[in-house]
């Protein structure tokens, strides 16, 4: 059972109030080392300059998408296997099958709970300590 409180974060958000709630959420789940990016390129530079374990990360954002995050992670072998959670506002069919054919780990629609957010997380990790 891996603790929570190890599994390395970035959120990635064009908007600072979700990123905030997306944090609050991690922290009352056990979630200590957090990182935050603005948008896909931001994120992409630096999980390649520091590895996380899990990217939360919205779809629609300006100058790369959640998509186009993912598919930078997959591609980029010292960061292939990274976590992927993909947010998104809509429960859009086609959104999540692209997102499974480019190896997102889950997804969650906004709004969502905490325990949501733990339940996705445990998905990819495992019951959390």
């Amino acid at each position: 059972m891996p603790a929570a409180s190890a599994i390395r974060t970035l959120i990635v958000d064009d908007q600072l109030t979700m990123r905030a709630l997306i944090r609050t959420s991690l922290q009352q789940i056990g979630v200590r080392d957090i990182e935050e990016a603005p948008d896909g390129e931001a994120a992409l530079r630096a999980v390649i300059t520091k590895p996380v374990h899990l990217v939360i990360s919205d779809f629609n954002m300006p100058n790369l998408d959640g998509l186009g995050l993912l598919r930078g992670i997959r591609a980029h072998p010292p960061i292939a296997k990274t976590a992927f959670i993909m947010l998104t506002g809509r429960a859009d069919r086609e959104l999540v099958q692209r997102a499974v054919q480019y190896g997102v780990n889950n997804y969650l629609v906004k709004p969502f709970t905490t325990q949501q957010l733990k339940e996705k997380m445990e998905s990819v990790f495992g019951p959390l300590s």
